[in-house]
């Protein structure tokens, strides 16, 4: 049965609603983080230099699903098939449990997240909005580059926590697959190819905000 859309005035209330829980509750995850199957916190055999740059890590990480939450809550607004925007939904859902991973583990390794979450909320929405009112192809092909770029980030993480923070490593391990997934499923569903001057502008875009980020 196709879900019924949502009235105008209800989409904006919903995706109000969702940015307060993103920005301003501590959100639940609907699966148990990968970090659960371990038998150990790997904070406690952590220097206090690892701890710090772990948290450090994981607060980017945080706010890359802060922006992916604001993303896909816009491309879901303006998608115009129904279809689309239950993958537009469905994407944010799967995130959500990102979101919940990240802050968890954040607040175990000592650390806190961005003091600049609304701010990167706002942006993300905005980006979404462009991209969408673009089109589907385009919106989709938007979320396949955004993915594709979380995934080569990701993998860098994996390369840059500490050996011995084996909670932190599971959580971004399982992290980069599920992004993978995402942009895969796009580019399925027709995803458009954006020229090299919208890839590079999202990079150097990304590249200032994990910077800044990593500090605050």
């Amino acid at each position: 049965m196709t879900p019924t859309r949502l009235r105008p005035v209800d989409q904006l209330i919903a995706a109000a609603d969702r940015a307060l829980r993103t920005l301003a509750s501590d959100p639940q995850a609907t699966r148990a983080s990968p970090a659960n199957a371990l038998s150990k916190d790997g904070a406690a055999s952590l220097s206090e230099r690892e701890r710090r740059e772990a948290a450090a890590l994981m607060r980017v990480n945080h706010v890359g699903e802060v922006c992916a939450q604001a993303m896909y809550d816009a491309q879901a607004l303006a998608a115009t098939e129904p279809e689309l925007r239950e993958k537009f939904v469905s994407a944010a859902q799967e995130e959500a449990d990102h979101l919940a991973w990240t802050r968890q583990r954040i607040h175990q390794l000592g650390g806190r997240t961005s003091l600049l979450n609304p701010l990167w909320y706002a942006g993300a929405f905005a980006i979404g909005t462009a991209a969408a009112r673009m089109g589907d192809r385009v919106s989709l092909g938007f979320l396949a580059e955004t993915e594709r770029q979380v995934e080569r980030h990701l993998q860098s993480h994996l390369e840059r926590l500490p050996a011995a923070d084996l909670e932190s490593r599971a959580i971004v391990a399982q992290m980069k697959h599920e992004e993978a997934q995402h942009a895969d499923s796009a580019v399925d569903r027709g995803a458009a190819t954006l020229p090299y001057p919208a890839r590079l502008a999202m990079r150097l875009a990304a590249r200032l905000m994990t910077k800044t980020a990593h500090y605050l």
